[in-house]
């Protein structure tokens, strides 16, 4: 038998049949939906007098737009309209939806591996680039546009080219107060944003095996930041505890078939890989980005580069633009940017244990009183309900922090939680590219761990050392 990578197993168990020598049909699993890219794609279906192939795999949640203030109002009167479009759609087409006071409601890439909608082997699909953060399950998740939503509502299929296979191993042990979000940002700032174009990463290495499932899913969920198609990690026994039980998991006998399938996702131990990244855990210090890509990046107790010191003129060029728009001297150590505001959520990191991290940072402290607003956005409400069961609610309110309702919130500048002009953002999420918290805000990413801290010392801090 050929050895074969957990993305070979993926697309082999998925291909309807050649389109030609480049393309094939794929049929798709699950498709997640939520108000944004969809509109569009029930126009077109209703325009073709087309029903959904089938609604049974298909799961929307309002996220993007929604307000986290809880106070029902609304973030702005597009949200609304995206959001009620939403309802009426699925209403016509039969799609189950977790709408607004919903408790299971929340951020869809939260929602979808929550509720066991998600499971190890399938393929799935939404008009979200961050779709890729379901591949920790050893599942094959992609993003889409507006026009590919609409053929796999149609046909739950999707022409697809089949994409390189990259192995990226973490190998050795995290440092204390180092988690996934350093990882996957140390591996961005070593390969840059294009480091990964035409390529499915799979992670593995000892860091990755011991990292808890919210963990992998916020290294797959960053994979788009390397410029990767998708992310994925084989399945463990890890994968196997967090899917049982779940409410769309399967149970007794079908669920006994399904695990002896599933174990089998892992790179067989022959199988080749078309590239190899090897990072040293141990290596790893706590990250921010300084610039305004993700690959901007220079550990806690590092400086910010100077440009004049680089040899490639493009390269000293780009980190020119990014220290003006971020106001930031050649040479400040990463200790003394002063963020403003700080974010905690995000599909990158707003998962229970994410909070309880974050939480570490900031009980029995008060946030600095040079950070004018510090917000936690649970990623969905069964995370918020979890989280406030343990205290974590209090904890940070305590501290000053504002506990928001569920959603991607501050994330991307598409509802009322704004980073202001010239404002400086410790933030949780995922992209730091100009204006994306707001009109000319700063964003710095970071872990849970490193924004709660920030928002204490009023500066970044090296967790790893406290």
């Amino acid at each position: 038998m050929v050895a074969r990578t957990l993305y070979e197993k993926l697309w082999d168990a998925h291909v309807v049949c050649p389109l030609d020598a480049d393309e094939h049909l794929l049929y798709i699993d699950r498709h997640l939906i939520h108000e944004v890219t969809s509109p569009q794609a029930f126009a077109g279906l209703k325009l073709a007098q087309r029903k959904l192939w089938r609604q049974d795999c298909s799961l929307a949640v309002p996220d993007h737009g929604t307000s986290t203030r809880g106070d029902g109002a609304w973030a702005n009167d597009f949200s609304r309209q995206q959001v009620e479009a939403l309802g009426n759609n699925c209403r016509s087409f039969s799609v189950p939806l977790f709408n607004l006071g919903d408790v299971r409601r929340g951020i869809v890439h939260v929602v979808g591996p929550e509720q066991g909608f998600v499971l190890p082997g399938m393929t799935v699909v939404c008009g979200d680039s961050h779709t890729s953060t379901n591949g920790a399950l050893g599942c094959l998740a992609f993003g889409i546009g507006t026009s590919e939503v609409e053929h796999v509502m149609a046909t739950q299929c999707l022409p697809q080219r089949k994409a390189r296979t990259m192995l990226v191993r973490v190998d050795g042990n995290l440092a204390a107060g180092v988690d996934a979000k350093d990882v996957i940002l140390a591996l961005i700032g070593k390969i840059g944003t294009a480091g990964g174009t035409g390529y499915a990463i799979e992670y593995a290495g000892e860091v990755i095996t011991d990292l808890d499932m919210e963990g992998r899913m916020t290294i797959c969920n960053m994979s788009i930041e390397a410029g990767a198609r998708a992310g994925m990690v084989g399945v463990d026994e890890k994968t196997l505890q967090y899917v049982r039980g779940r409410p769309y998991s399967p149970t007794g006998r079908m669920l006994e078939s399904a695990e002896q399938y599933w174990r089998q996702l892992h790179s067989d131990p022959a199988a080749k890989h078309d590239a190899t990244v090897v990072l040293d855990g141990a290596a790893i210090k706590p990250q921010v980005s300084w610039g305004t890509s993700p690959e901007m990046v220079a550990p806690v107790d590092g400086k910010v580069p100077d440009p004049s010191r680089e040899q490639d003129d493009e390269r000293a060029q780009a980190i020119e633009r990014a220290l003006q728009y971020m106001d930031l001297d050649p040479g400040t150590p990463i200790t003394s940017i002063r963020p403003d505001k700080i974010f905690i959520g995000s599909c990158s990191n707003a998962r229970l244990n994410d909070l309880r991290r974050a939480a570490e940072q900031v009980k029995g402290k008060k946030i600095a009183s040079s950070i004018r607003q510090a917000i936690v956005v649970p990623g969905s409400g069964l995370v918020r309900a979890a989280a406030e069961q343990e205290g974590l609610d209090q904890i940070f309110t305590d501290a000053g922090f504002e506990w928001r309702e569920a959603g991607c919130s501050m994330c991307l500048g598409m509802n009322d939680d704004l980073i202001g002009p010239q404002e400086r953002c410790a933030s949780t999420s995922n992209r730091n590219f100009e204006g994306r918290q707001g009109y000319k805000a700063r964003t710095h990413l970071v872990s849970p761990s490193m924004a709660a801290a920030a928002a204490v010392h009023g500066h970044f801090v090296d967790v790893s050392a406290s």
